[in-house]
């Protein structure tokens, strides 16, 4: 079951050449816990990985890699009585999210066809809060089972207990590096009406002439589709982990200052807070189609940084901390990477 000296090379989208000292792959709950026990009795640190598309290797890994392959998908129509009638989805950590997402729109449920063509795994779906054009994954959040690694004891997680953010959770603080997410449900609601406050989908509908009042999930789902490949490079053709700096959350005041400096500005109201696009940030400053040696940003899209020439975990992160260091500089405003950093 224990695997030694793996190449991790094809299990992340950033195809980052380094190895993990040891590593599983694990298919049942029963599985996962006895990887664990083995992790405690030699005292590894652990790296839980599912599609590997939101993580930096920046060298080999001394632990134990722990690829999560629990499959099951179970969809459930909830009747008029329950408090929220609609339909429940679980479904098993290893369940591919992209697969999933069409899985329900292609039977006609609503509620995630604004995620569609997100890379990853379920499991990881709920670390980040995984949102796109308007939707979050909390929107539709149930409750989800994760072990925890210290004990192997099941718990249950409601959308409370998660804390969920923008591109944040409880699972990226205080629970860090303390659970391995199993199973995740979602409810998907009867009364399902699209989501089409984004300025990207609004103009792509519009475009191909689609009206509001006569969408289906599944016509969304291919809007956004196609939005995502006209912007976003797949990573089986150029390796990368897809959008790699949130979108900076800043105040009123800084949002004015800006704007008056940067009429074309772009950030959208958050509450009391403007959320900038990063990716207009990191254009403006002049950084798309960049390359430093193996690496660079992506010449569509200044948010991407990819690895064309599969070059190391520090030449990726060196080349984030000189884009971040610049947009500091110009702008005044701090970026966040959203992967995350091994080990």
């Amino acid at each position: 079951m224990i695997e030694t000296n793996v190449d991790l090379q094809p299990l992340n989208t950033l195809a980052i050449a380094a190895r993990a000292a040891h590593f599983a792959r694990v298919e049942s709950l029963e599985q996962l816990r006895e990887a664990l026990e083995y992790a405690r009795g030699k005292k590894l640190p652990i790296l839980p990985l599912g599609g590997g598309s939101n993580i930096v290797l920046t060298g080999d890994y001394p632990g134990l890699v722990i690829l999560m392959e629990l499959h099951g998908l179970e969809l459930e129509s909830l009747p008029p009585e329950h408090g929220a009638p609609g339909t429940r989805l679980c479904a098993a950590a290893g369940e591919n999210w992209h697969r999933l997402v069409m899985h329900t729109v292609e039977q006609g449920f609503g509620g995630l066809e604004n995620l569609a063509l997100i890379p990853g795994k379920i499991g990881a779906a709920p670390i980040q809060n995984i949102g796109a054009y308007g939707v979050e994954l909390r929107d539709t959040f149930e409750n989800l089972q994760a072990v925890h690694i210290a004990t192997g004891e099941l718990r249950e997680f409601s959308a409370v207990d998660c804390q969920f953010g923008y591109r944040d959770s409880v699972f990226k603080g205080p629970a860090r590096d303390q659970y391995i997410i199993t199973r995740v449900r979602l409810h998907l609601p009867r009364d399902w009406r699209p989501r089409l406050d984004y300025p990207a989908l609004q103009q792509y509908l519009a475009k191909h002439g689609h009206g509001a009042e006569n969408l289906t999930p599944a016509e969304v789902a291919r809007a956004v589709i196609d939005i995502r490949n006209s912007k976003l490079p797949s990573p089986d053709d150029i390796p990368n982990a897809g959008s790699f700096f949130k979108n900076p959350l800043v105040d009123a005041d800084c949002y004015e200052n800006l704007k008056k400096a940067h009429p074309d500005l772009v950030a959208f109201a958050s509450g009391e807070q403007w959320k900038l696009a990063a990716g207009w940030l990191i254009d403006r400053a002049g950084w798309r189609g960049t390359r430093r040696n193996s690496v660079g940003v992506h010449d569509r899209q200044a948010l991407v940084l990819v690895n064309p020439g599969r070059g190391s975990g520090a030449e990726v992160t060196s080349l984030a901390a000189e884009i971040a260091a610049d947009i500091r500089a110009k702008f005044g405003v701090e970026l966040e990477p959203e992967p995350r950093y091994y080990p």
